[in-house]
């Protein structure tokens, strides 16, 4: 089921893409759940599966065998992001799924002069959201370099472990490569502490440690099973068991970055009035 037309956002929405390129250290979970919790507070969400896996399109219901068109689509020019965007269980949600065929994409716009910014195109003209995220795959590939090109704020889900620190030193660095390159206006929105084990001394000296270099969310988000068997039912935790620490956790995970944008937002708003104006 395609998703019905919403009406026009006054301003672009915000985009944020959700990177780490180490895997397992609950990318996919932070995308699917922070989207599901801005949703929940009655912001218009398009969640962005840019990960050939396709795990977040599954854990929000949405059977790969069934997707007809999808990102890969719209990186290659076969459709526009609009023909992709599909509904799902939670309200103010939806979509663009991804599929394996989004593998081939690097090799078929290798030789592309825009092969980095296809993302960014694509978002140009999509104003009914407010939020945008984006979950990228594990890797520093053209996936992740297409994301970046279109996101105003990148959120690092980080896992307490020893080699998280030596990982967000190379994703800083493509960070400023992409910021001073391709698009400006990227900043970190923050560090997001995943399978956090309070009882493990370790987890709180790489926390520090983080903490010393980085804007590190007070959220932290807790190893939990209800986060863990939710992908399995299709649905984001807060639809599965909306009182676990997972849920809860993540629902303080939106109200912050609700708060950090808000100013933004706000200023944003305000740059568009003033447009109008001198417009008219």
């Amino acid at each position: 089921m395609r998703r019905r037309a919403s009406p026009p956002n006054a301003v672009s929405p915000i985009i944020i893409a959700i990177a780490n390129q180490k895997g397992g250290v609950g990318k996919t979970t932070t995308s699917v759940n922070l989207a599901a919790s801005i949703a929940a507070a009655e912001k218009r969400v398009l969640l962005v599966d840019a990960d050939p896996q396709g795990n977040a399109s599954s854990g929000v219901g949405v059977k790969k065998g069934a997707v007809e068109r999808s990102i890969y689509d719209v990186l290659i020019g076969n459709a526009p992001l609009r023909d992709t965007i599909l509904p799902t269980p939670v309200k103010g949600l939806d979509l663009v799924p991804a599929t394996q065929d989004l593998v081939a994409a690097e090799l078929e716009l290798v030789d592309e002069e825009d092969r980095a910014l296809r993302l960014a195109h694509a978002f140009a003209d999509l104003d009914e959201y407010d939020y945008i995220l984006i979950d990228c795959p594990p890797s520093l590939g053209l996936l992740t370099l297409n994301a970046l090109s279109a996101a105003h704020r990148v959120l690092v889900p980080l896992q307490c472990e020893y080699y998280a620190l030596e990982g967000l030193t190379h994703l800083m660095a493509t960070v400023d490569r992409v910021k001073n390159g391709l698009n400006r206006r990227l900043t970190l929105e923050g560090v997001v502490l995943t399978m956090f084990d309070g009882r493990n001394s370790l987890t709180h000296q790489v926390a520090d440690e983080v903490k010393a270099h980085f804007r590190v969310f007070d959220t932290v988000i807790p190893r939990n099973v209800r986060l863990s068997e939710a992908p399995s039912h299709g649905v984001p935790v807060l639809l599965y068991d909306a009182q676990s620490k997972g849920a809860q956790a993540y629902l303080s995970l939106a109200r912050e970055v609700l708060a950090s944008n808000k100013r933004s937002g706000e200023e944003r708003v305000q740059a568009h009035d003033r447009a109008q104006r001198a417009g008219s």
